[in-house]
């Protein structure tokens, strides 16, 4: 047994560690709920992780995102967090990719042969692709809804889909799942709260004065075409992510 989880293994017996090391987790979206889950599967002895992003890292990623320090802004979110991840544990296959998923390109990732799929993407197109494509490759996948403008971790809650109440982007995932005659069930984490909206004095974030280039001299085109900044708050973003990778290991632990 790996000694960098004897801990777990003391927790869950050594068969739950055994189906971890075996397991293979897609992670799409490293923002500030992605990138928590990720990293929480690799502490916890996950054999295989692939990590998705198109995104580079912005300065204002730091306050919420695992791979996000002085040093990494500018670089691409999967390669910076995949670094880290290898520093954790070397033995883990860790794939990076920097793509944006779609319906288009959703062959290039093999979804059927995964273990599991975090999804914890914000664009609902592209959201909406994976919950289809996870529920026709009958992979088992946990879904991030908003964690955006909250501020207590404790109102974070796990339901059906079609049973969350109070978040808007909860809201907009069902109804566009009703548009496209989805009628399938999974797991989702949301959170009830609603806080203010407030605007931050000169922010730069969402426009063309980004203040993160990229190591080559492009700007971060992702920023630009941002329409709505929301503020966001480690303590909420993490605490998703922390309990998306709890599903993946309480799943396997119910399979004994």
């Amino acid at each position: 047994m790996n000694p960098l989880f004897q801990r777990l293994a003391l927790l869950t017996g050594k068969e739950v560690l055994d189906a971890l090391a075996g397991t293979r987790v897609i992670v799409f979206g490293l923002g500030g709920v992605g990138s928590w889950c990720a990293e929480a599967l690799v502490r916890s002895g996950i054999g295989t992780i692939d990590i998705v992003d198109s995104d580079r890292i912005c300065v204002t990623n730091v306050n919420r995102q695992v791979e996000a320090t002085s040093r990494t802004v500018g670089l691409c979110k999967a390669e910076a967090l995949r670094e880290r991840l290898l520093e954790i544990n070397p033995h883990c296959a860790v794939n990076a990719k920097r793509e944006t998923f779609s319906r288009e390109n959703s062959g290039s990732f093999n979804i059927a042969q995964a273990g599991y799929v975090i999804d914890a993407i914000d664009s609902i197109r592209f959201k909406l692709d994976l919950i289809e494509t996870c529920t026709e490759a009958e992979t088992p996948f946990f879904s991030s809804m908003g964690t955006a403008q909250k501020l207590d971790p404790t109102r974070l809650k796990t339901a059906d889909i079609w049973k969350t109440e109070g978040c808007p982007l909860a809201r907009l995932v069902r109804q566009g799942l009703r548009k496209r005659g989805y009628v399938g069930h999974f797991t989702a984490v949301y959170s009830d709260e609603q806080l203010p909206l407030r605007e931050a004095e000169g922010a730069a974030c969402g426009s063309a004065a980004c203040l993160c280039p990229a190591p080559d001299g492009g700007g971060n085109d992702w920023c630009g075409m941002k329409r709505v900044i929301n503020g966001s708050a480690v303590t909420v973003t993490a605490a998703a992510g922390l309990i998306l990778a709890s599903l993946v290991l309480r799943d396997l632990y119910s399979r004994g």
